[in-house]
């Protein structure tokens, strides 16, 4: 299935209250009552979209089951980076070092946290080197954002900047951050910590 294309996932009611632990009748009423949002077959049953779905559970603070955070997992571009920095030049530096580096990665540029988040909801990248210091959103917040929505699949988030401060650092592990460079960046361990997690990757799929 090519990446681009996302794999639809539709529950019927009775899937949806066996994933969240309760009774069929109570899933319905959450559909009845519009908390759930659902279409209805020829039939008059309910169906619901994998994506309805998890905002639902988000929305209050519910367990997500791991077949739905599966789902939504498997359609993350594992072969995709997406590079955030508004610095325009560096940020075309590191593109060009890791288009020679790795030529199977498919590389992406964002330039600020808005642009950062639309790029990933649309490519689902796999791997995002996230600069903090960002106009609008900053790396903190879309790094709590990639690691906390489960329907972008949890890529990794390797951040890097300007400040290397020890608080800088533990905040943006804290955050959720997979690495952490401080500029001026070494390329070459930059470049070797994205190839041990695709392999990482590899391995899991294996």
């Amino acid at each position: 299935m090519p990446k681009n294309v996302k794999k639809i996932r539709i529950f019927s009611a009775l899937e949806v209250a066996n994933l969240c632990g309760v009774v069929n009748q109570t899933a319905i009423n959450w559909i009845r009552n519009g908390y759930l949002k659902a279409f209805t077959t020829p039939g008059g049953q309910y169906r619901i979209y994998a994506e309805d779905l998890m905002g639902f559970l988000e929305k209050r603070g519910m367990r997500v089951p791991q077949e739905l955070e599966d789902h939504f997992k498997d359609d993350v571009d594992w072969t995709s980076l997406l590079i955030v920095d508004d610095d325009v030049e560096l940020n075309d530096i590191v593109k060009r070092y890791f288009e020679k580096r790795i030529e199977s990665l498919k590389i992406s540029q964002a330039h600020d946290g808005f642009e950062a988040g639309r790029l990933i909801s649309e490519k689902r990248p796999g791997f995002v080197i996230l600069d903090i210091d960002l106009p609008g959103l900053n790396g903190h917040a879309v790094c709590r954002k990639i690691k906390e929505d489960p329907i972008l699949g949890k890529p990794f988030v390797i951040s890097i900047t300007g400040l290397d401060r020890p608080e800088e650092r533990e905040a943006m592990i804290a955050d959720g951050a997979d690495a952490f460079f401080p500029k001026p960046l070494d390329f070459e361990e930059l470049v070797k910590t994205v190839q041990e997690l695709m392999a990482k990757v590899a391995e899991r799929n294996a």
